[in-house]
């Protein structure tokens, strides 16, 4: 038998009429609720009731003009309604709020149809690379599929564009640079002749989209892919999607029951079981230089800026440092700085400074012991790949990734 766990049913009664900044007020509630990711929402439609002024509203055929009785009926768990109650409030200026405890079973299939991305960006085998990688800037995604008609036949990711294409940064650090030195790296690609077929890789692996999110996850830990094309029983393309997507599902689905059959088995893990231990770390004086150093040499591509007692004062990006020198208009620093990053030698006696100059104070962390299902809620709300790992006194522990929460969801370590 499913689990029954408790819930909390908020039941927001107002008129048709109401308004919230000048849009229909059932429609933002339901809207604000989608967008914070709580379980549902349910508006109904009455035919008859009455408020606090005693106003008779009904739906008779002689009074189809009134205002009719509306409810907005929202299921979480009492955690989650506690946090919506104060911004359901804040946007009802006349009705009724209704909180009545519940208990429910959810049943939840969690299907990829219902988590990927419909509007898929394509290009097609012939398109030439500095096209390809200005729809990716552009658009502001990491992968595009290579399509023939409806039929995908390869993909072109940012490690493709770094590994065959020979482009000089990852696509997220590429952003960050000035205009006209990105129209170099494009003529660059340009000067080759080179298309998408040239670089993508094929064959791709894809899923249909009556896969489960769980077998979508297991597939994507295995093999380290992090965004997969979707297509119908015909194998015609109709959405991707991404790592991103696939624990927003899972976050979503355990903040309203760590229980659900269909979570992955390694949803209890915690933080600790995951992170990775041996982060690069800095003192604030440390020269720029030797941060730079630092980053190069591990794959995370960040170094954690921390006191004599390992108390986390900051932590320094790659793209961080790219964003910065290209502020400061000096040319031969950021070509410099380029060309380190993308494994060249370089000249870096003028990469001057010290890691606290360069550092972003604002540092998301969470506690050893925090379980997945709060890791990827962080990892989702920040929108971050990577997140440290600090004690109660702020020092530093580890760090986690993306790829090890993926890893850690696949392993059901109750059995071991």
């Amino acid at each position: 038998m499913n689990t029954v766990t408790p819930v909390q049913v908020m039941r927001i009664l107002l008129g048709e009429t109401a308004q919230h900044e000048g849009r229909p007020l059932y429609e933002c509630l339901v809207e604000e609720a989608r967008r914070r990711g709580m379980a549902g929402a349910t508006i109904t439609r009455g035919f008859m009731g009455f408020g606090a002024n005693s106003l008779l509203h009904t739906a008779k055929i002689l009074r189809l003009s009134e205002d009719l009785p509306v409810i907005v009926e929202i299921v979480d768990t009492p955690a989650r309604i506690a946090d919506f109650l104060p911004v359901a409030d804040a946007m009802v200026s006349e009705g009724t709020i209704v909180l009545e405890e519940a208990r429910a079973i959810f049943h939840l299939p969690m299907r990829i149809r219902d988590v990927m991305s419909a509007d898929v960006a394509t290009v097609s085998p012939s398109t030439p690379l500095p096209d390809v990688v200005d729809l990716l800037l552009r658009k502001g995604i990491k992968a595009v599929p290579v399509v023939e008609g409806k039929r995908v036949v390869g993909i072109v990711t940012g490690g493709d564009l770094l590994a065959r294409a020979g482009m000089p940064l990852r696509l997220d650090v590429q952003d960050q640079l000035p205009g006209g030195v990105r129209k170099e790296h494009l003529r660059s690609l340009d000067d080759q002749k080179r298309t998408a077929a040239d670089v993508m890789t094929a064959p791709v692996a894809t899923l249909n989209i009556k896969t489960s999110v769980p077998d979508a996850l297991s597939l994507m830990a295995r093999r380290n892919l992090k965004r997969l094309p979707v297509g119908d029983d015909s194998g015609n393309l109709t959405g991707i999607v991404s790592r991103a997507d696939v624990l927003r599902a899972i976050a979503k689905a355990a903040a309203m029951t760590g229980t659900l059959a269909s979570l992955p088995p390694g949803i209890k893990a915690t933080a600790r079981d995951v992170m990775y231990a041996d982060v690069p770390t800095a003192r604030p004086d440390t020269p720029v230089r030797d941060v730079l150093d630092a980053l190069l040499a591990t794959p995370l591509r960040r170094v954690v800026v921390v006191d004599e007692g390992r108390v986390i004062r900051g932590i320094v990006l790659d793209r961080d440092l790219v964003a910065l020198y290209a502020k400061k208009s000096r040319p031969g620093v950021l070509r410099a700085l380029v060309a380190a990053l993308s494994g060249r030698e370089a000249g870096w006696e003028d990469l001057t400074g010290t890691a606290a100059e360069v550092m972003r104070a604002e540092v998301f962390t969470l506690a050893p012991d925090a379980p997945l299902s709060e890791v990827i809620r962080l990892l989702v709300e920040h929108k971050a790949k990577r997140l440290v790992v600090a004690d109660g006194r702020g020092r530093l522990l580890g760090m986690v990734d993306r790829d090890a929460v993926l890893r850690g969801l696949t392993e059901d370590r109750a059995s071991q």
